[in-house]
Formats: C-alpha cells, sequence, structure tokens
C-alpha cells in the first residue's frame, strides 16, 4: 500500500490550494480515503472522508464550507481542495486509507501572511 501526498505549500491567509492523493499497491475503488493532518506540537486531527464511490463527504465542523474532498477512481487520487485558509489550517497533511494509520511522509500546508 502507497499513499503519496501532493500539493502542499506556502499560501497567504484567505488562498486557496489543492492536495492530491496518489494511490497504489491496492484497489482504490474499494475504500474510503481520510485527510488528516498534525500541527506542529500536536495530535493527528482528522478533517475530511469520502465515501468509495465518491458520493458521501463528512468534514470536522472547522473546516466545513472551506474544504472539498473529492476523488477520481479511474486515477486513483484522492484530493482535498482547500480554499480561504487561516493561520490555524498550517499543518502536515496526511491521506490514509479506511482506518489505516497514514503509510506517507504527507505534505506541509502552511498560511501564513
Amino acid at each position: 500500500v502507497q499513499l503519496v501526498e501532493s500539493g502542499g505549500g506556502l499560501v497567504q491567509p484567505g488562498g486557496s490550494l489543492r492536495l492530491s492523493c496518489a494511490a497504489t499497491g491496492f484497489v482504490f475503488s474499494n475504500y474510503v480515503i481520510r485527510w488528516v493532518r498534525q500541527a506542529p506540537g500536536k495530535g493527528l486531527e482528522w478533517v475530511a472522508t469520502v465515501s468509495s464511490d465518491g458520493e458521501f463527504t463528512y468534514y470536522t465542523a472547522s473546516v466545513k464550507g472551506r474544504f472539498t474532498i473529492s476523488r477520481d477512481n479511474s486515477k486513483n487520487t484522492a484530493y482535498l481542495h482547500m480554499s480561504s485558509l487561516r493561520l490555524d489550517d498550517s499543518a502536515i497533511y496526511f491521506c490514509a486509507k479506511g482506518d489505516d494509520y497514514p503509510p506517507g511522509k504527507g505534505t506541509q500546508v502552511t498560511v501564513s501572511a
């Protein structure tokens, strides 16, 4: 199982980024995909989940209305589109399948003026 996150970077408050999660080594369309994040000095925080077929999405309260999770099963890739970014969104963002611990290195998102 391999999940590779990309798309992070430095962005100003109010800006947008789109993160990608490229999957290999398993049947991508069989699993829900989660995005989680870890801010400096803190534990993993669940951010969003997309169902295996992409029909259902769920968000933690702090990102609802600002973030959109999606997936393209034909490309074995999930996405997290983030807008109206805030300082407290700064973290390393990871994707994971099902209830697994995130296997990848994540992608750094830094929101700073």
